[in-house]
């Protein structure tokens, strides 16, 4: 049976090729603060178990989801990653530190 693969062959190139083509195994955690009103709903820190190559977009439905901030409230939230303002595209890695910063209304009369 010349060329032929056993079952941990088979094991080991489904794997390569179901992660070439962006489906990963395995978890990430980040570290997330919370700013103005946002604190109302939890913590002002906590950290989050997501899944790896997750973006800044699946991780705000992970809260709207869990904790139940509007998501009105998360959608008009600025994002930074890390100390650098993020899109919601943007991935997260192992680590990464994930502020959210809602609109800021008011002030002095």
């Amino acid at each position: 049976m010349g060329g032929s693969r056993g079952a941990e062959g088979l094991c080991v190139e489904a794997f390569a090729l179901t992660y070439a083509h962006g489906m990963r195994f395995g978890k990430i955690r980040v570290r997330l603060l919370f700013f103005g009103k946002l604190k109302e709903y939890g913590a002002a820190e906590r950290s989050l178990e997501l899944a790896e190559g997750a973006s800044i977009q699946q991780l705000l439905s992970s809260l709207e989801d869990e904790s139940g901030v509007p998501g009105a409230l998360l959608r008009s939230s600025a994002v930074a990653v890390n100390r650098e303002y993020a899109s919601t595209a943007a991935v997260l890695r192992e680590g990464d530190e994930v502020a959210i910063l809602p609109p800021v209304s008011g002030g002095l009369r």
